[in-house]
């Protein structure tokens, strides 16, 4: 199984998994697939589109490192491909508003961020 960079290695991407058994996608990489336990994953690479499921206004920093982003909004996005991500978003976000991933800096690393699409 290759590993695709993204996010988490300073790539600006988001990535995911899918099984060549059952097709299930599955966001946190593992080695295996999570539904039918299949080898046989595939690296695929996000369009970075999706809708917001819950939105989360964050008004105390929890280490001194987000101290200086608060406030700040920590969104669950349900992906076009399938899974459903954590992330940061604009303060003005609401469920069912359609999104796309930019990346930022957010305390000494890059992090996928959405924002409304046009």
């Amino acid at each position: 199984m290759s590993e695709s960079a993204d996010w988490t290695r300073g790539v600006a991407a988001i990535s995911y998994q899918r099984c060549a058994c059952c097709a299930h996608v599955q966001y946190f990489r593992r080695e295996f697939c999570a539904a039918c336990g299949s080898l046989a994953l595939t690296d695929h690479v996000a369009s970075g589109e999706g809708t917001i499921y819950a939105a989360s206004l964050v008004c105390r920093a929890a280490t001194p490192e987000t101290r200086a982003h608060v406030p700040y909004n920590l969104v669950l996005v349900d992906m076009r491909e399938g899974f459903r991500m954590m992330a940061h978003g604009d303060h003005d976000l609401a469920i069912g508003d359609t999104v796309n991933a930019r990346f930022v800096s957010f305390a000494g690393g890059t992090v996928p961020y959405f924002g409304k699409a046009p």
